[in-house]
């Protein structure tokens, strides 16, 4: 039985690392569960691995799309299972790492996503924003939903707009629907190795203080400025993520350099607290401590659980035999 390695987890706790060297180990590829790093030019605020941190291997699902184009969990849903398929037929094992939940339920659970919606509806509500602003729009959603308006930032007018418009539609709140759903976990074939690192939370609050500082060394002011110099609206989608919003608060004299770090370092914080509280709820996921358990060890725990899968092994094993040859 080809297994489906799945390895979730808080930002900046080590799963990419993890996830590379199981690769190397299993000849395995990765798909990325990122909803930022699909994005081309956008590699130091979305910590997209370099080429060197990937040590050759495959990497799906980053790096492929412009930062106009709107990227949806459904598109991740369907791109990322057929991939689990297409990487299996090779013989190779997939492995799939990131911090987003609802991407990673969306393979492991029977969720839908329906890709169209009303476009009078959706039309309807462009034309409002254009007309009244993103804080007028927010304000609406958040007398019609506010569970869900509490997780959205008020500039995300794409995901503002598909909340009403879901509301319009179903006469149901999103929010409603998607507690329906995230409250139901199924049982997972048994073919699939669930895994999630963990770290106590001053550790994981240091890692990340510490990645916000170094993206700001590695020149994420600068990848910014650069893409409002070739004509990129600040207002896109992609550009509202962590990180990318905070540098343009600063670009456009919103605020100073220190103020920036520090909203940069608490909104990561929080966006890692709630990542936790997430997958904390699922109760199918086998969880390690990083500073309990290091990358060789958890490696090869991860082997020993898909030990059973006899004729696997002797692949694996064939496979790291040629590499030494």
């Amino acid at each position: 039985m080809q297994p489906l390695i799945i390895i979730i987890g808080p930002t900046a706790v080590g799963k990419s690392a993890l996830a590379v060297e199981l690769a190397l180990k299993l000849n395995g590829e990765i798909i990325s569960g990122d909803s930022v790093q699909v994005y081309k030019k956008l590699d130091i605020g979305s910590a997209k691995p370099t080429a060197a941190e990937q040590k050759g291997v495959p990497h799906h699902l980053i790096d492929f799309l412009d930062l106009t184009e709107v990227f949806t969990v459904a598109r991740f849903q369907s791109l990322a299972r057929e991939l689990v398929t297409a990487i299996k037929s090779r013989g190779k094992v997939p492995i799939v790492v990131g911090g987003t939940g609802l991407y990673i339920r969306s393979i492991l659970d029977d969720f839908t996503f329906p890709e169209e919606g009303s476009d009078i509806i959706k039309t309807k509500w462009l034309n409002y924003v254009r007309n009244h602003g993103n804080k007028e729009l927010y304000k609406i959603l958040m007398k019609y939903d506010p569970v869900s308006a509490e997780k959205l930032h008020s500039n995300d007018t794409t995901r503002i707009i598909r909340a009403l418009e879901v509301f319009e539609i179903t006469g149901k709140t999103l929010s409603e629907q998607r507690s329906y759903g995230e409250k139901n976990y199924s049982t997972l074939d048994e073919s699939v190795v669930y895994i999630g690192l963990n770290a106590p939370r001053e550790v994981i609050y240091q890692r990340i203080n510490e990645r916000c500082l170094e993206m700001v060394r590695c020149g994420i002011i600068d990848e910014v400025a650069d893409l409002l110099r070739e004509g990129y609206s600040p207002k896109l989608k992609s550009l509202q993520s962590i990180g990318y919003r905070h540098v343009l608060y600063y670009l456009k004299g919103m605020v100073t350099m220190d103020e920036m770090l520090r909203l940069f370092k608490r909104d990561t914080r929080r966006f890692a607290k709630r990542q936790l509280t997430w997958f904390r709820r699922d109760p199918r996921i086998r969880w390690y401590d990083i500073l309990n358990s290091s990358i060789s060890s958890i490696q090869n725990d991860i082997i020993d659980i898909i030990d059973t899968c006899g004729d696997f092994q002797t692949r694996v094993q064939l496979y790291n035999n040629i590499n030494k040859w």
